[in-house]
């Protein structure tokens, strides 16, 4: 499947819906790592993310799908990244994620959802990171240097 611009263009009348998620960074032999989560037999990563529940802020859903996904649960919160927008798989839904800054000393993580086969993946915040989604390419390219900077690297 090839993720193209028309993944980035709202239809009209589509149902919209407003999702969470995060970059989780650790620092590990003066590098920093990004945490990226493969889904089953996949070849390429995503952020871990995922909808907000009735009575989450984005912040807490963000940890609760970072659990959920990568297993990840100390997390320092270190700031907003931003929003991106853009359909959702199976094209029905205008997705709009609020994606969060962590840093973490976990290196391992046993993700809590139990209906996917999540396995954790870290990668070197420089490498051309191996993300299935264009846009969350996008946003660690474009924060780059400011999650350098919150992170203390």
């Amino acid at each position: 499947m090839v993720i193209d611009e028309s993944w980035y263009r709202k239809p009209a009348g589509i149902r919209e819906e407003d999702s969470a998620g995060g970059v989780v960074v650790r620092l590990e032999q003066g590098r920093l790592l990004v945490a990226l989560v493969l889904e089953g037999d996949h070849q390429l990563c995503v952020l871990p993310k995922g909808h907000v529940e009735p009575g989450e802020s984005f912040e807490e859903a963000a940890r609760r799908e970072i659990a959920e996904e990568a297993g990840l649960t100390d997390l320092t919160f270190l700031g907003e990244l931003g929003t991106r927008e853009r359909l959702d798989f199976a094209r029905k839904e205008w997705k709009r994620t609020h994606y969060f800054l962590y840093l973490t000393r976990q290196a391992h993580g046993t993700p809590t959802d139990r209906s996917h086969a999540y396995t954790l993946r870290w990668v070197p915040l420089d490498a051309d990171l191996p993300l299935f989604w264009p846009e969350q390419a996008e946003l660690i390219r474009s924060n780059r240097e400011r999650i350098r900077q919150l992170a203390g690297a």
